[in-house]
């Protein structure tokens, strides 16, 4: 049976009955390997770059020392360790009267920080306002410092000058253009001032008491192998150890956990790379299945004679199986190796733009393809095998076949669960997975059911237009509403893959960008006093600062929660207990911020005797906090009940003001307030703060536009690798379109021979296939359309998590390109048809 399913496999080659199976297989392998390969290196290189936002790949975070047996575990390890040490200080400089002093934040670091990512540093303070300058080659020498930029106005000292702290007197040598760690409670932090662990004990500065914070910065070295596993491994460790030794001030910080304001930008990275997976994978399988069918129409014939020369139904299936194992391993083998080269391809045209030093390719990648192409075939190959089995003897002489069999049809159920396994294993992601095998299944049947009620509504209209090629089409249309029923919903369902992948997906990078537009806040001023408030805004907008609200912030701290007081063992996780014992900052106001969204209860309506809160989704999950609550906190000495009536859901990627707290006015009319605001502040108006911080010295004024240019370029480097992946899967969806409009030929090539041996015109059935694919074209167009702009929808609403707006550009690019695809894939395929005697057409149909 071997020998003869590779002479049946030699016969159909020669042929060319396998080629375009072969080709839809490979190409469908090789879209998804490319993608594979090119998401696997640039995952781990992502991964890898964002954690130079840490400076390390993992933090250990305590208010006192570091323990001497972590740091030699982390050796152990063969990991590397530097330290930093973190607290606010002032910075002094001049002499006497002239003397100018400034809180600061001072950083003291270890040889060979920082452990990822690499400092920026130049003497120009207008190239370091804009994050420009050239990576240090290490750390700053014994007796100088390093300083954010806003300091040598807001001191009155220069590149060069000195600066005194503590009871020791430096050296200015560079300015901090970009600090990679830098940004984490970036609201707790002063201007930066950086100097050399070793010069830190010389100042006097920490004292007993001091709010100091202790860092051991561990990474592992470069070119070592097991990378991520080692650095892993020690922070399960040090976690285990502070959970065993209940340790007090203690954290563990990585990238999921000590960088907020980048988990939602490296989330929603994560999410669109699985969605070019998951389009892929949908695209993969509409080709390999309407190529399987193809290959089924084309084989009836075929097989009735084997049938009729003796093989068994069994013969005949295990024939063709091995035949398609035959085929699914040397496609997926060729896809594979495409996949392969089209990858570097890729990270050729992409540039500059993703780092020339990303991690190898793995193995997983290439079996990933293979396994794929053996499940897109085994689950859209054996309903048109079992269909195969099932075919007469007397289709020798008679040419008709049955309805399938039940048997045959249930197999479809197989290869759609083949299929969720194959969305679930590409997306890495079980809602992601379930909601677009979920639409995809629903496109297919609503897909079906709008072609059915438009082939019942074009019956009435065949005589409405008196053209011979008009009631040419239509009736060619009636006569096979099974094959155009299928050629719709196959058009309509590549078509919509590709809609996504263009104009919608347009749509969604736009939301995208939104969410951290490049215009967010890049400047925090805090500490504003109430008589304070008119002249800044007043300053601000002299500036050119055209939106900066201004909200009162109180500091209080949670005393009790529903009448119990909140002690060391109301929480045991170390992020909740971290939360319960610091200071809150709370605001009180009547209306909400535009950027925040109630998800729970209702806002409070302001009025005396209303004591009411609004708290924010997370932290309300983490202290395990609900609607209905009612929370005490101490705020300067005085003791404020409130009720919790909403849960809000913050946009923290937006970099505005947010509270996790908001209290309403009435409840803290006799409490004393400061306040904060946020805005962007353009380039060149820089020498404006260092004017505010002069006159207004209780201010702190806080620049988070390098942080902001860090979340920005992450996003940058996302977007423009996405859309390059999203043109490459390009080259499947067009499989899918060939495939639908070419699933019909043969019969299509038997009815035009058979018109025109009846006396049909060449032009008219030109005009009559123009017409026919037209129609068709456009219903599928439209469908596809509706359906990706839903798809657009479910995926900006509930997976990406922002704002959505339809665009009317999908339905009329839908219907446009239904009608010219269908048009021309139609002539493609139908061309050589009308140019041959109708004879020569029959015999070969």
């Amino acid at each position: 049976m071997i020998k003869l399913a590779l002479s049946m496999t030699a016969r159909d080659w020669r042929a060319g009955q396998l080629r375009f199976l072969l080709i839809a297989l490979t190409v469908a392998v090789a879209a998804l390997s490319a993608t594979g390969f090119f998401v696997d290196r640039l995952r781990s290189g992502l991964d890898r770059d964002a954690h130079q936002l840490l400076g390390a790949d993992v933090v250990v975070s305590t208010d006192l020392p570091v323990r001497a047996e972590w740091r030699a575990e982390a050796l152990r390890r063969g990991l590397v360790v530097t330290d930093t040490v973190v607290f606010p200080s002032m910075a002094t400089a001049g002499e006497g009267e002239q003397s100018q002093s400034m809180l600061a934040s001072l950083k003291a670091v270890g040889p060979g920080y920082p452990l990822r990512g690499r400092l920026k540093l130049t003497t120009d303070a207008a190239q370091a306002e804009q994050s420009e300058g050239t990576g240090a080659d290490g750390i700053p020498a014994p007796g100088t410092v390093w300083l954010d930029a806003g300091l040598l106005g807001s001191l009155g000292t220069r590149v060069g000058g000195a600066v005194k702290l503590g009871d020791k007197t430096f050296t200015v040598t560079q300015l901090i253009a970009s600090e990679p760690d830098r940004g984490a409670n970036f609201l707790a932090f002063a201007p930066r001032v950086m100097l050399a662990l070793t010069d830190l004990e010389a100042t006097n500065l920490i004292q007993p008491g001091s709010r100091v914070t202790y860092r051991m910065l561990v990474a592992t070295p470069p070119g070592a192998k097991n990378t991520a596993t080692e650095a892993a491994a020690f922070q399960e460790w040090m976690q285990d150890t502070i959970k065993k030794a209940n340790l007090k001030g203690v954290r563990v910080e990585s990238l999921e956990n000590g960088r907020p304001e980048m988990r939602n930008t490296l989330d929603r990275a994560d999410r669109f790379l699985s969605l070019v997976g998951l389009l892929s994978a949908m695209l993969a399988a509409v080709a390999v299945a309407m190529a399987a069918r193809r290959f089924m129409q084309r084989h009836l014939d075929a097989c009735a004679m084997l049938r009729c020369l003796g093989l068994t139904q069994n013969q005949v299936t295990a024939m063709y199986l091995y035949e398609f194992l035959l085929v699914g391993l040397l496609g997926s083998a060729m896809g594979v190796a495409v996949g392969f080269g089209a990858h570097y391809v890729l990270l050729e045209v992409l540039g500059k733009l993703v780092a020339a030093d990303l991690p190898g390719p793995t193995i997983w990648p290439a079996l990933q393809g293979l396994a794929t192409g053996i499940l897109l075939l085994a689950a859209f190959a054996l309903p048109p095998i079992l269909q195969l089995r099932k075919v007469p003897h007397n289709r020798v002489i008679r040419r008709e076949q049955d309805a399938p069999q039940v048997a045959a049809l249930a197999t479809y159920g197989l290869g759609f669960a083949g299929f969720a396994a194959l969305l679930l294993w590409q997306a890495g992601d079980a809602m992601l997975a379930l909601y677009t095998a979920l639409g995809f299944v629903a496109a297919f049947g609503v897909f079906a059911l709008v072609a059915w009620l438009g082939l019942k509504t074009l019956k009435p209209l065949r005589g409405a237009i008196d053209h011979q090629s008009w009631r040419f089409a239509i009736t060619s249309l009636q006569r096979r509403p099974g094959a155009t029923i299928v050629q719709v919903v196959s058009l309509a369902l590549g078509m919509m893959a590709l809609l996504v992948l263009t104009v919608v997906r347009e749509d969604l990078m736009t939301a995208w960008r939104n969410a951290t537009p490049p215009d967010a806040p890049n400047r925090f001023i805090i500490n504003i006093q109430p008589e304070q408030k008119d002249q800044i805004a007043a300053r601000l907008q002299s500036a050119g600062v055209a939106y900066a609200p201004q909200y009162p912030m109180i500091r209080g701290r949670l005393a009790a929660v529903n009448g119990k007081p909140v002690t060391a063992e109301t929480y045991t996780e170390d992020r909740a207990r971290g939360l319960a014992d610091r200071e809150f900052n709370l605001s009180t106001m009547t209306t909400m911020q535009a950027e925040n969204e109630i998800v729970a209860g209702k806002w409070f309506t302001d009025g005396p005797g209303v004591a009411e809160a609004s708290v924010e989704e997370g932290i309300a999950k983490t202290l395990r906090w609900k609607v209905g609550d009612k929370l005490n906190f101490n705020i300067a000495g005085s003791p404020v009940d409130v009720t919790i009536t909403s849960l809000r859901k913050l946009e923290w990627g937006s970099m505005r003001v947010n509270f996790f707290v908001i209290i309403n006015p009435a409840a803290l009319t006799e409490v004393s307030q400061s306040w904060i605001t946020a805005f962007h502040l353009p380039g060149q108006q820089g020498p404006v703060m260092n004017a505010l911080t002069r006159d207004f010295p209780n201010l702190t004024i806080v620049d988070v536009g390098g942080l902001l240019r860090q979340v920005q370029a992450v996003l940058d480097q996302v977007v423009t690798a996405i859309e390059f992946l999203f043109i490459f899967t390009l080259a499947s969806g067009l499989l899918v379109l060939y495939a639908a409009l070419m699933g019909s030929q043969d019969e299509r090539t038997r009815e035009s021979g058979l018109l025109r041996a009846l006396g049909a015109t060449r032009r008219q059935l030109s005009q009559a296939q123009l017409i026919e694919f037209t129609l068709v074209g456009a219903l599928a167009g439209v469908l596809a359309a509706t359906g990706a702009a839903v798809m657009g929808w479910a995926l900006a609403t509930y997976q990406f998590k922002f704002a959505w707006a339809f665009s009317p550009s999908v339905w009329l690019g839908g219907l446009l390109a239904g009608a010219v695809c269908a048009i021309a894939g139609g002539w493609l395929g139908l061309r050589s048809v009308l140019r041959q005697p109708p004879l020569q057409t029959l015999r070969e149909g």
